[in-house]
């Protein structure tokens, strides 16, 4: 997993720029997988368990653009998968699911001290308010895939 930002129309984005809400970008991840492991819809629906893809340019108290809930994709096959696990899981929310969907056209890997956030800065307030509420819950609804 490689944390970045993804979205937007300037090259090589900061992360002062990404949260100036003026650079388009999205603050995103990639990931590498092999999807003989782990399907590419088993990770989305992970994907939809840890966020509330609800939310127009938010996450909870988090608000701007850059915290849009959104997945690129890189070919067709990737875009139906993504269309076909939001057609199926929107039936478990009450408001429509809003995250965007749309090619990778960019992507600019985040300053080093953004990566491994959680686990290098585990009393960091936000951290332990926020992220690890959002952990305990992703961890409950898919415990078989921590096996």
């Amino acid at each position: 997993v490689i944390p970045g930002y993804s979205g937007g129309h300037i090259d090589n984005p900061t992360y002062e720029q990404v949260c100036s809400k003026n650079s388009g970008h999205a603050e995103v991840i990639e990931v590498t997988f092999d999807p003989e492991i782990i399907p590419r819809k088993i990770l989305l629906e992970v994907f939809f368990t840890c966020h509330d893809p609800t939310q127009l340019n938010r996450q909870g108290n988090d608000i701007g653009p850059q915290y849009r809930s959104v997945v690129y994709h890189k070919n067709e096959e990737e875009k139906l998968d993504v269309n076909e696990v939001i057609g199926y899981l929107q039936q478990n929310f009450v408001d429509d699911i809003v995250t965007e969907v749309s090619p990778l056209i960019n992507f600019y890997v985040a300053e080093n001290y953004h990566h491994n956030y959680f686990a290098n800065n585990p009393n960091n307030p936000y951290c332990a308010m926020v992220v690890s509420p959002k952990i305990s819950k992703t961890r409950a609804k898919h415990a078989s895939l921590y096996e």
